[in-house]
């Protein structure tokens, strides 16, 4: 489902406003790679010039600008982030077996598992140094706290991996600190940088925490309706590794005893198959309920709603080009197509 034209644009000339600023990132990330070890610099390369949205450090920099802050520790804090979030991907690679990544082979499939985990652990590390070196206190609490929480959010997945039986608040635990955590931290520094009220340092907070649900919740949707081009990956990744994830959980709520039966039985194959052969587990029978039951389609609606909570959270600021830039990232949320 491609993104209407003119969200595209709106989220493009809002992306083309900060480019400067988002090169400064890059860079600034390229620096943390100084080590004496190979690896390091061969894995760091492979991983940063994959791209990616760079949502973290364009939230940074909107929700920064939003509460009247525009100065050069932006560019650190954002750096930051992002070196966090490359960090989690290399262990979430290793922990999941992915194979893909943003098109490209894993790093865990180029150097293995071990070198994939110690160069997120060195991530790690840099990441951490860079808030040390900012010296805010408020936001080296909010960045501690992200990291304690996607861990807990990559614990309770494994937890709940190949159970149909899971809820909604399960999955929400879920993906509520795996995922949203480092998108509402990001809005959250933000607002700290701008030194606002307390209040409104919590609706920009609230307006990223729901825009990182809607983000999620899409991707999830993402993984039983798009391509393998668009996606980076092959569609259903995620559900051969056992990520029972909103589309199938919305759908399971229509299925008959005999479908829920059916995709009971698909997920212990999968959970029993050897990693080599994961990718060959039938899953169509689960993809075909997913559709009659109209799984992605509910799912879709789910992630407007926390759009719509995002961009209630943020109404009450005056109008501002940061203000529709933040607008323009909530709509892209859920409209985008990988």
């Amino acid at each position: 489902m491609p993104a209407p034209p003119a969200i595209s644009r709106a989220f493009a000339r809002a992306l083309d406003r900060i480019a400067d600023d988002l090169d400064l990132v890059e860079a600034a990330m390229r620096d943390q790679l100084a080590s004496q070890s190979m690896q390091v610099r061969e894995v760091g390369e492979h991983v940063l010039s994959s791209g990616g949205k760079r949502m973290r450090p364009a939230l940074v920099f909107f929700a920064a600008e939003l509460c009247g802050y525009t100065g050069p520790r932006r560019v650190q804090i954002a750096a930051a982030l992002e070196f966090l979030h490359t960090a989690t991907l290399l262990h979430d690679d290793v922990v999941d077996g992915g194979e893909l990544r943003r098109g490209r082979p894993s790093a865990n499939v180029l150097w293995g598992n071990r070198h994939a985990i110690l160069v997120g652990d060195f991530f790690y590390a840099r990441a951490s140094s860079m808030i040390v070196e900012d010296g805010d206190l408020s936001i080296l609490e909010a960045f501690a706290n992200a990291i304690r929480l996607m861990a807990e959010g990559e614990l309770l997945q494994m937890q709940t991996s190949f159970d149909p039986s899971i809820s909604e608040a399960q999955y929400y635990d879920v993906i509520d600190r795996k995922s949203a955590a480092l998108m509402r931290t990001a809005g959250d520094v933000g607002a700290i940088l701008g030194s606002v009220t307390r209040g409104e340092r919590r609706r920009v907070a609230e307006f990223a925490h729901q825009l990182g649900l809607a983000f999620q919740i899409r991707d999830d949707a993402l993984d039983y309706d798009g391509s393998a081009t668009a996606l980076g990956k092959e569609p259903y990744a995620d559900l051969r590794e056992g990520k029972v994830t909103l589309p199938l959980l919305l759908a399971m709520k229509r299925a008959t005893q005999a479908e829920q039966d059916a995709v009971a039985r698909v997920l212990k194959d999968a959970a029993d198959a050897d990693p080599e052969e994961a990718s060959r587990v039938d899953v169509s029978s689960v993809v075909g309920l997913v559709e009659r039951h109209r799984g992605v389609e509910d799912t879709i609606r789910r992630a407007e709603a926390h759009v719509d909570r995002a961009i209630a959270a943020v109404a009450p600021f005056p109008r501002s080009d940061a203000k529709d830039a933040l607008l323009a990232a909530a709509d892209f949320a859920v409209a985008r197509a990988s």
